[in-house]
């Protein structure tokens, strides 16, 4: 038999144990500090395009709510300094994609406002010029996804009218695309992919007004697709989306913004050696989706989207590390 003062201890020890647990689960959702910068220097927009190049971004393209947009600027994180580069040569679009190889960039697909498109260019940095290169592989279409591995562009996914899985590969060495897998998972427009230590991952986004939970990991070795655990496989994760932003700092890869019957600010973190996710600080900023993100010298930046009507010219640094400072 328990008697009343081992009863009173005993709830005493679960009380104390419930809050340290709930003290847990809030620090680690102000693990992480989102520290303003200095806002774009174009006009605020939505679907806009990024890609890195050495030690700078460069963020163009995009719809400001009334024009389909061609300029491009690039971002000196260590000056926090935005300049103005040379203007896009296509089409003024959004629901483009970009990537990067080497010292050069690359953009293409997209909707002007009449038409989607399937042309590709060429940026490069050291000369400042663009060039048009062969159109993309597969059909006009927007909200794909895009990435770089092993010195080859990947681009797949997206609306054409309908719903795709197909994936192409860019080789810069011939100038060619070549068709390869498609994703096993689902079809999908407006996911999202993220590099980490040279592993990428693909997920999120919808089909025909579904949110995907599928998430895959790309070998671009064995040109394969790899199953990982589903995005809704824990009852606390809440990271399904669609037109989020997604970057990587260190071993980890984060997802942040986009929608979810309405616009969100939350951020997450994905261990990709665990296969697990954990949430981090919310993104300071205004909840958007159509945001850019990246990253320069192993720090990370969101900038740019829309909520509703109001498109955003800010940008954001977000440093893992810190903690939650709400005054910066």
């Amino acid at each position: 038999m328990i008697k009343h003062g081992n009863k009173i201890l005993l709830v005493a020890t679960m009380l104390l144990f419930a809050l340290s647990c709930t003290d847990e689960v809030d620090d680690d959702v102000d693990d992480g500090n989102w520290i303003r910068k200095s806002s774009f220097e174009g006009v605020g927009r939505s679907g806009a395009v990024a890609f890195v190049v050495g030690d700078k971004a460069y963020v163009g393209l995009g719809y400001d709510g009334d024009d389909y947009l061609v300029d491009f600027w690039s971002y000196d994180p260590d000056q926090n300094f935005w300049q103005r580069v040379a203007d896009f040569p296509g089409e003024g679009r959004t629901s483009a994609v970009a990537f990067s190889i080497g010292n050069k960039g690359y953009v293409g697909t997209g909707y002007d406002g009449i038409y989607k498109l399937k042309d590709f260019w060429e940026y490069n940095a050291s000369t400042n010029s663009w060039q048009q290169i062969q159109d993309f592989g597969g059909s006009a279409r927007i909200n794909s996804i895009a990435f770089s591995a092993n010195d080859k562009g990947y681009v797949g996914t997206g609306y054409d009218g309908n719903y795709l899985k197909d994936f192409w590969e860019y080789d810069p060495s011939t100038g060619n695309w070549e068709q390869i897998v498609s994703l096993k998972g689902e079809k999908r427009e407006s996911g999202l992919a993220m590099t980490i230590d040279g592993q990428v991952f693909v997920g999120t986004g919808t089909n025909n007004g579904l949110y995907e939970t599928d998430f895959w990991q790309f070998d671009p070795s064995n040109i394969d697709w790899i199953e990982k655990t589903e995005l809704d496989d824990d009852d606390d994760y809440e990271i399904i989306r669609s037109n989020a932003v997604s970057f990587s700092v260190g071993e980890y890869g984060y997802t942040v913004t986009g929608s979810y019957s309405s616009n969100l600010t939350t951020t997450w973190q994905y261990d990709p050696g665990l296969d697990t996710w954990s949430e981090k600080t919310s993104f300071e900023g205004s909840a958007r989706e159509e945001a850019v993100a990246f990253t320069v010298k192993g720090r990370a930046y969101v900038a740019l989207g829309k909520n509703g009507s109001s498109r955003y010219d800010d940008i954001w640094e977000f440093d893992p590390i810190q903690e939650l400072d709400e005054d910066d």
